[in-house]
Formats: C-alpha cells, sequence, structure tokens
C-alpha cells in the first residue's frame, strides 16, 4: 500500500526536482529524454533539477523526435542506444505509433516496419548537410510513392504522413539543430544505431523508474504503443503497490512525503506527463485547466502538490509572470514563486518584472 503523497514524493525525488546543482551525466531524466516543446521546454527543466545550463552543457546534448513524434533532449553521445530504445517493438506497435498513416500502407501490402526503413533511407539520402524540415518532405514527396502520402485539405497538397516522417528520423540518424523553427534537420556525428539499448534507456524501466508506480496501460499511453505489447516486456522485478485501491507496479520502494521546494514547471515537464493524471490532480475542473487540448500552461509545484498556474508576459527586456493560484497565497508561497520567477527571467535573459495575479 502507497499513498498518493509518497507516489508524488517518490516522482520528485526521481526526476531530481529537489537538487540544487548537477551536471548533465547525473540528470536521471536524460535517460527518457525531456520534451522540448515551447519556449520553456528542455532547458528549463534542466535548470529546474540543478543543471547550470551553459554553452558547454548544450553541447553534450541532442534534440530528436521520439516519444509520441515529439522533440526530446538526450545526451548527444547516447543517441544510439536511445534510437535502439524508442524503436517500434513490433509490426503491430509501429502500426499504432504511426496512426493514420498505417492504414494506406497495410492496403498497398507495405509491412509498416519495412515502411519506416523506406523513409529512413530516404531521410538519409536527403539530408546531408542542414536543411530545412520543409524542403526534406518536398524531398520525400518525390521519393516515396502514394501509400506514403496523404491529402492536406488546409493547404490543398501533398504531404507525406508525418508521423513516419518524426518516427524514422533518428533512425536515418538525424537530429534537430537546437532553436530552428521550423525545425532543421542535420545529420548527427558518427551515428549507428545500436542493437540494444542499455538498461537506463529502457522506455519501460525509464517510466517506471521516474513516473512509477504505474500501470502498462500507463506506460503505453505514454509511447502511443501496444499496452499487450507493454505487458509482454514487463519486467519480471517490478513490485506490485496498490495506490489509492488501484494496482501498479513499481522498480523499488517509495519515498516519504515529498520535499519541500517551490517549481514552475514548464507545460510539458516530465512530472505533467505521468498518464495516471487523477492522482497528479485529482481535481477534474483544475485537471482540464492543467491540461487543456491547446495552450498548456506552466504548473506552480510547491511541496509535492500543483497548486496554480503560471503563463509568461514577455515585454521588450522584461517579463511579467502572471499566476493563478489554486491555493491560498500565503509570504511563504509568494515568496517562493517569486524566487523561482526570478529564476526564470535569468533564464531567459530578461528582468523579472513583478507576478500578475489571476483570480
Amino acid at each position: 500500500m502507497a499513498t498518493r503523497r509518497q507516489v508524488l514524493g517518490s516522482r520528485m525525488r526521481a526526476q531530481q526536482l529537489d537538487r540544487e546543482s548537477g551536471i548533465v551525466a547525473d540528470t536521471a531524466v536524460l535517460d527518457i529524454g525531456v520534451q522540448d516543446s515551447g519556449t520553456d521546454g528542455a532547458l528549463w527543466a534542466l535548470t529546474n533539477r540543478g543543471v547550470a545550463v551553459t554553452e558547454a552543457v548544450e553541447e553534450q546534448l541532442a534534440t530528436v523526435w521520439t516519444a509520441r513524434g515529439a522533440p526530446h533532449v538526450y545526451r548527444l553521445a547516447e543517441l544510439p542506444s536511445v534510437a535502439a530504445a524508442v524503436a517500434p517493438f513490433s509490426e503491430a506497435d509501429a502500426g499504432k505509433r504511426i496512426y493514420d498513416a498505417a492504414k494506406p500502407l497495410k492496403a498497398a501490402g507495405i509491412p509498416v516496419l519495412s515502411a519506416m526503413d523506406t523513409v529512413a533511407s530516404a531521410l538519409r539520402s536527403l539530408v546531408v548537410e542542414p536543411t530545412a524540415k520543409g524542403t526534406v518532405s518536398g524531398g520525400l514527396n518525390a521519393l516515396l510513392d502514394a501509400p506514403y502520402q496523404r491529402d492536406c485539405r488546409s493547404c490543398k497538397a501533398t504531404h507525406i504522413y508525418e508521423m513516419p516522417f518524426r518516427l524514422a528520423a533518428l533512425h536515418a540518424g538525424l537530429q534537430l539543430r537546437p532553436g530552428t523553427s521550423p525545425p532543421v534537420l542535420e545529420r548527427i556525428p558518427g551515428f549507428e544505431q545500436a542493437p540494444h539499448p542499455d538498461e537506463r534507456h529502457d522506455v519501460i524501466r525509464a517510466y517506471l523508474r521516474l513516473l512509477g508506480p504505474a500501470t502498462p496501460k500507463d506506460v503505453a499511453s505514454y509511447l502511443d504503443a501496444p499496452v499487450r505489447e507493454i505487458k509482454d516486456r514487463w519486467p519480471a522485478d517490478a513490485v506490485e503497490v496498490v495506490v489509492d485501491g488501484v494496482t501498479t507496479w513499481s522498480l523499488g520502494p517509495l519515498s516519504d512525503d515529498p520535499p519541500p521546494v517551490t517549481r514552475l514547471l514548464g507545460p510539458f515537464d516530465l512530472f505533467l506527463q505521468a498518464k495516471d493524471r487523477w492522482l497528479v490532480m485529482p481535481d477534474q475542473a483544475r485537471a482540464k485547466a492543467l491540461w487543456p487540448v491547446l495552450g498548456r500552461p506552466g504548473a506552480v509545484l510547491h511541496h509535492g502538490e500543483i497548486v496554480g498556474t503560471w503563463r509568461p508576459r514577455k515585454s521588450a527586456k522584461t517579463l511579467t509572470l502572471q499566476v493563478e493560484p489554486w491555493a491560498r497565497l500565503t509570504a511563504e508561497l509568494t515568496e517562493a514563486i517569486t524566487e523561482q520567477a526570478e529564476r526564470l527571467a535569468a533564464h531567459r535573459g530578461t528582468r523579472f518584472a513583478g507576478l500578475e495575479l489571476k483570480t
């Protein structure tokens, strides 16, 4: 048996949200990948875990499309192992991960895994030097047959399906150049995919280690994989834990209550990526505000609980933080949020101009 507070405390510690300093080599979230969506993405997530982001630090990192086709940051030197870890487990898994792109391939008698290899080969041939995504997409259209393409109503053109493009890029040895929008793809120096991933990159174990305890359904949802594929690969050393009446599994003992720290989590921080949202935010109305379909806010994490949302308001060289509190703003909490807002402003290279409370 475990309490909700124990679970949240364990996740905070496993993800090192209580850490004041650290380096790339010992930052645990880089094992599963740090999603880099929006302005306050991967580098802010690392800052929240004590990593002083410098040019030397950024040189140790790489951005690639992995889980759910989203851009994630990993250690550059570990990309061969990461590529093996995030590859589909089977034909059925590959078909599920690429969504509607699987249907025309199957209709044409093309196995999805073979199709992914074909897309990867085409990508490798196209990206010899840094190339914008739009240019690469156009090149793929010229190289690949109709089953790989779709009619786009919004721009009245034909494009390659997006998910095969994204999920094949790493296996083609391609990364995303940091700070480019639209993204620019470039080759990973000396890349050759490993035959098997290191244990630290095993996505099921990494999820259980950083977001556990969890269920096979949670992990499957995180990867967009079939639940059966996850169950077939479930770790033999996972220990059953009942949390609020729900049977879950963990890879180790849970810690005590959450550490007494405050963090301004970015909208796609790993702590917010847990698929048991009912546990992270039990209040349904607040859960909808925290995870809207479009335009996610950041989350104010205080002593293990999400106590509000935040959005940045940048003007010239200043940053104002709009905060919608869900808890009583004590002097202690206000001071903690202000301190973290000043940290965010420094991270963005701006001056903090104050809090704007939304009630």
